[in-house]
């Protein structure tokens, strides 16, 4: 099991290589192992659900523990650069019909996988594809 101050010097370590400034911190309210909040640029985990999260991928790819939270931090990093590079207009979440909300969703969600794969090392790329597929899986049972 990996605790707040083991997954937080994975993520520190992480940007740290990329050079990216995105501020971090443990919340344990979330309900999602990680989020990016574009407001605060800050990536927020939960080491439960982190923990929770990496033990239902471990039966299907095989990484070490630490490299799942890799795996998890760089989607999520996906949708820092997703934000930078593309303005999306927010609003529409809040004031646009239901297949505007799912279109701009579903645009974030894809360009946050992809963009975050730009940036996988090689030998984690066959387990991130994996992770992404069986991730759209457990979204899908919600």
């Amino acid at each position: 099991m990996l605790y707040i101050w083991d997954i937080e010097k994975i993520i520190e370590a992480t940007l740290n290589e990329h050079n990216l400034k995105i501020h971090y911190e443990f919340n344990n309210d979330l309900t999602a192992p990680m989020s990016y909040n574009v407001s605060t640029n800050t990536i927020k985990f939960n080491y439960l659900k982190v923990n929770s999260y990496i033990s239902i991928m471990k039966v299907n790819t095989k990484e070490t523990i630490e490299d799942y939270v890799k795996i998890i931090l760089y989607h999520e990093i996906g949708y820092y650069l997703d934000f930078k590079k593309n303005k999306h207009d927010l609003r529409t979440l809040l004031y646009g019909d239901k297949d505007e909300k799912e279109k701009l969703k579903s645009k974030i969600e894809t360009n946050a996988w992809e963009y975050g794969r730009s940036l996988v090392p090689q030998q984690l790329l066959n387990s991130y594809d994996k992770v992404r597929e069986i991730d759209k899986t457990l979204l899908k049972s919600y």
